[in-house]
């Protein structure tokens, strides 16, 4: 095994057999944090959302919280319970796509497809640049270079990943549920505090919030309205990964469909809980928070400037301070475990991006290669990708999440729209030939339930089309639009091969002769064995081709040519611009043009050698060769490999490598049984 194996190995683990992939499923204790941290996360962002928007009017619209909260709230309900409907009918793991495509059509499906991609790509890159942010106000040595650590979280994000889905979830669980426990046993002392008349005030209370020009006279209804409007749609940003259970059903363990649904429901309990205790609360503890580019809007109370180079802290991290008061341990494990789910909620679209990427390189919407399952069962090229888009996010804004909220969102809820609308036949169609009552019934309760769906998250995402396009949200269309025409390209290249390739009754037609050509270069043992090869082939002409550049050579090699009395016609091409590439590809094509019913099969010696710095060391010119070849129609080319002495060398490093004893080789009874020569077991051939 070489330095590379080793590496590979000691960061990914031993490979797994086909056989394991059911030893790689989650239960519903591991699923719950693998794919609901990126929802669950949310809650360290989306009421600072909230608050941002409503400041814009200053304190006063800040009474509206807790009902654009509870507003978010009914959405994540209607959203929760759709999906518990869509896991049921279709379980495969297609989600939102599958659904779209069935019932609305392939653009349909595409058009989903297309929003999810780049919502899990935009959740990689706000939720890392999000934990990159709380790690550098943690640690100062980390200001400035956020970016660059943003960076280094997706590549060991991209590692653990690499290792399996079970494997990485197992990872994750520990500090995803920590940080539930933080945040809601952080509430829950809260309300106690409140209740007892000991809750006291956040840091930032006794400040004034300054209203945005525009906003600072009485507001008309439409102006109250709009400023609704966007703090709800900046919201909805809790709604983000909810989709990722819909689309992993297929990593749950049986029932499936059963365990998605009920892990569901735990998320949107948990979610809806969190988000509306940490408002509830911010609004009791008279919490102010404004953009954080517009620090100036924040006064002290008799109206003078904060200090040059005030922090201000996030909304959970004002609470905790506050809450915690008398027990400082427990604002640093809320802060902390805030910190370490932002970075860790991108693991969901490391699940969900993947998974999404090889039903649509199934379906041929994507390059396959991302439907190809890694050495540990996981779809590592799926994985890979998502991390490079990612990163060059990352490095495009900066790492800065207030550039990149604006982002998120609209595509989510493009999948959330047509999904329901997509159920919502999907019932109609089944009502339509279902006879049974009691499933009559079930059905018409869940299209009822689709339809509420379809209502909500179509208003949201009208809300936030007119919202948030300005701010920056017409780039999400445009790549949007951008991955819809590269997918519908890739199909549609996919279906002209598959034409071009089918098998017809001209296939049956045999050539009419065969011209065989050895290429040499000089005549040693590799062209001897290409010319005895050829000869077995019994073509109908055969000869040796030298491409002759010098005089002298050329002579030499007819001289040696004649004194073997090799039995086979060389014949030299003249090269006087010294090309070796040309000559034999014109050639070749003038023999196919004079028998366009015949074939020319070229055969070329190629050395072999077992180092890699020996390819180094000799020339490629049957590496272009071939690649020049195969573009000429009526060519067959045929390798005649020559083992050099230093192909043992790779041969005996395979040899080792089967040799070694593997994980599993004593229950397989293969240990001990090996021959002397390093072998497999005795018995077997």
């Amino acid at each position: 095994m070489g330095v590379g194996d080793v590496s590979k190995r000691i960061l990914l683990g031993r490979k797994l057999r086909s056989s394991q992939l059911g030893e790689t499923l989650l239960p519903k204790r591991v699923a719950l944090p693998v794919f609901a941290s990126d929802a669950l996360s949310s809650v360290a962002y989306a009421p600072d959302e909230i608050f941002i928007m409503l400041a814009m009017a200053g304190v006063s619209a800040y009474t509206w919280s807790w009902k654009v909260g509870l507003a978010v709230a009914l959405v994540m309900i209607a959203v929760v319970a759709s999906y518990r409907q869509t896991v049921h009918a279709y379980p495969s793991g297609g989600g939102d796509y599958e659904v779209a495509t069935v019932n609305l059509g392939r653009k349909a499906g595409v058009t989903v497809a297309s929003a999810l991609l780049v919502d899990y790509v935009l959740t990689v890159a706000v939720s890392i640049s999000s934990g990159a942010q709380y790690a550098a106000a943690a640690i100062p040595a980390l200001s400035g270079h956020e970016a660059t650590f943003a960076v280094a979280l997706v590549v060991v994000l991209t590692a653990l990943n690499m290792r399996g889905v079970r494997e990485s979830g197992t990872l994750f669980a520990v500090p995803t549920y920590a940080f539930m426990l933080a945040i809601l046993g952080m509430c829950a002392y809260g309300l106690i505090r409140s209740a007892t008349g000991t809750l006291p005030d956040v840091e930032s209370a006794s400040f004034k919030v300054t209203a945005m020009p525009g906003y600072d006279d009485q507001l008309t209804t439409i102006a109250l309205v709009f400023l609704l409007a966007r703090a709800f749609s900046s919201g909805c940003a809790a709604l983000t990964g909810v989709e990722a259970i819909s689309n992993g059903v297929p990593a749950f363990r049986k029932p499936k469909s059963q365990n998605a649904a009920s892990t569901l429901l735990m998320l949107g309990l948990i979610a809806i809980t969190m988000m509306l205790s940490v408002i509830s609360l911010a609004h009791q503890m008279g919490l102010k928070y404004v953009d954080p580019h517009h620090l100036e809007r924040l006064t002290r109370a008799d109206g003078s400037a904060l200090p040059e180079g005030y922090d201000q802290h996030t909304v959970i991290a004002q609470l905790a301070r506050a809450i915690f008061d008398n027990f400082t341990p427990g604002f640093y494990f809320v802060v902390t475990m805030t910190g370490v789910v932002l970075v860790l909620a991108a693991n969901t679209a490391f699940n969900g991006f993947p998974v999404l990427g090889s039903i649509l390189a199934r379906d041929g919407f994507a390059p396959r290669a991302l439907g190809q399952r890694g050495d540990r069962l996981a779809y590592s090229n799926g994985i890979l990708f998502l991390a490079v888009i990612a990163v060059a996010l990352i490095l495009a804004f900066d790492a800065e999440v207030t550039r990149l909220i604006q982002l998120y969102i609209v595509g989510v809820f493009v999948s959330f729209t047509l999904s329901q609308l997509g159920m919502l036949r999907h019932w109609t169609r089944h009502l339509a030939v279902e006879e049974d009552p009691a499933r009559r019934r079930k059905m018409q309760q869940s299209r009822t339930i689709n339809t509420v769906g379809l209502a909500m998250t179509g208003a949201v995402l009208v809300v936030v089309l007119v919202t948030k396009f300005t701010q920056g949200a017409w780039i999400t269309v445009l790549a949007m639009i951008f991955f819809f025409c590269i997918m519908q390209g890739i199909r549609k290249h996919y279906d002209s091969v598959a034409d071009e390739l089918a098998a017809d009754d001209q296939d049956k037609v045999l050539p009419t002769r065969v011209h065989a050509i050895v290429l040499v270069a000089k005549l040693h043992k590799p062209t001897l064995r290409a010319v005895a090869f050829a000869k077995a082939t019994r073509p109908n002409v055969l000869e040796a081709v030298y491409v002759g550049t010098d005089a002298r050579a050329t002579d030499k090699l007819l001289e040696e040519w004649d004194e073997r009395g090799i039995d086979v016609p060389l014949k030299v091409l003249h090269s006087p611009y010294r090309e070796l590439v040309k000559p034999i590809v014109d050639y070749a094509g003038a023999i196919r043009s004079a028998n366009p019913r015949g074939v020319v099969a070229v055969f070329i010696p190629e050395y072999v050698v077992g180092r890699w710095w020996e390819q180094m060391l000799h020339n490629q010119t049957a590496l272009r060769l071939k690649g020049r070849l195969l573009f000429t129609p009526g060519v067959m080319v045929i390798s005649v490999p020559y083992q050099l002495r230093s192909s043992a060398v790779a041969l005996e490093r395979s040899k080792r490598e089967a040799a070694r004893s593997r994980a599993g080789d004593v229950r397989r009874g293969a240990v001990g049984d090996r021959d002397s020569r390093g072998g497999g077991p005795v018995g077997r051939p």
